[in-house]
């Protein structure tokens, strides 16, 4: 039974490391800048994966890998954590995890949609319904009516939403090219090649914009690299690799389905943690569009 299910129960456990992932991250991010903590946590996470591989495989690196294997996952890689990633951390720091990850939920209608297109999988009329029904619990969220001059306003910076919006795509599209780039490899190889990309792209980045003295300063701040290595070791290690072994025995969209429900098991971590506000109407916008992304399952 559970060998039927390994799958969804590995996209469950995503769930709740990527909850821990979000809220070690944001912490991290207003103490030493986004770009800082995506550069160095994929080093750790790419270390914690190494000692593993190695143990679990006896191959430190992916040198089974085909030309097929690194050229997906490579781009996977770039599109999920380079540019995904970037427009995500960037969005904790102006809105926070806990709305971060509420827009993050339009990363499975986005999953579901790429992968009827390129993947071949089935999109029917419920999942149809379940985007609609995402679309309105995050709407009632995010947005705010005001009877006085029958406005509707965002109720977050256009920016901050923009930036997780980007964070969503990028999710969304990385775990599409992933399941492409697999092909039958392993999960874990899969994400050390991925991460491999992801640290290129943010070295060139930090480079280019001159933040190499920003990452060094950041080794030294002790809460900062608490908050990384926690991350890193429930995100880029176990996180990332398990989602890859979720769409590896079940469909992509069936897997961000189940590891979109972080919006709910967000909201009592960041009011007990970062003693955040949260109101009526967010939580059951974080309900329904969570309900919307089960309509996948039908």
């Amino acid at each position: 039974m559970l060998h039927s299910h390994i799958g969804e129960i590995a996209a469950l456990a995503v769930a709740i490391f990527w909850t821990a992932t979000a809220l070690a991250f944001e912490s991290a991010s207003k103490k030493v800048g986004s770009l800082t903590v995506n550069l160095i946590r994929l080093i750790v996470g790419f270390i914690f994966l190494t000692i593993f591989t190695w143990l679990y495989r006896g191959l430190p690196f992916p040198t089974d890998a085909s030309v097929y294997n690194w050229k997906w996952l490579s781009f996977s890689g770039f599109i999920g954590f380079v540019l995904g990633d970037l427009f995500l951390f960037k969005s904790y720091t102006i809105i926070g995890s806990r709305m971060a990850m509420l827009i993050m939920t339009l990363a499975p209608p986005i999953t579901a949609i790429t992968g009827y297109f390129f993947l071949n999988e089935k999109l029917n009329i419920y999942s149809i319904l379940g985007i609609l029904i995402t679309f309105a619990g995050i709407t009632l969220a995010i947005f705010s009516h005001n009877p006085e001059n029958e406005k509707i306003k965002l109720n977050m910076p256009v920016k901050g939403f923009l930036y997780a919006l980007g964070g969503a795509l990028g999710q969304a599209f990385g775990l599409v090219l992933s399941k492409k780039g697999m092909n039958g490899y392993d999960a874990f190889a899969s994400t050390q090649i991925r991460i491999i990309t992801g640290i290129i792209g943010f070295t060139i980045l930090v480079i280019l914009m001159k933040r190499t003295k920003q990452v060094f300063g950041a080794l030294a701040h002790k809460q900062g690299m608490i908050g990384i290595t926690v991350g890193s070791f429930f995100g880029p290690f176990l996180g990332v690799s398990l989602s890859l072994l979720a769409i590896k025995y079940t469909a992509s969209g069936i897997a961000a389905t189940i590891m979109a429900t972080i919006p709910i098991l967000i909201i009592a971590p960041s009011v007990l943690i970062f003693k955040q506000k949260v109101t009526k109407k967010e939580i059951i916008g974080a309900i329904i569009s969570v309900i919307g992304v089960a309509f996948f399952f039908i």
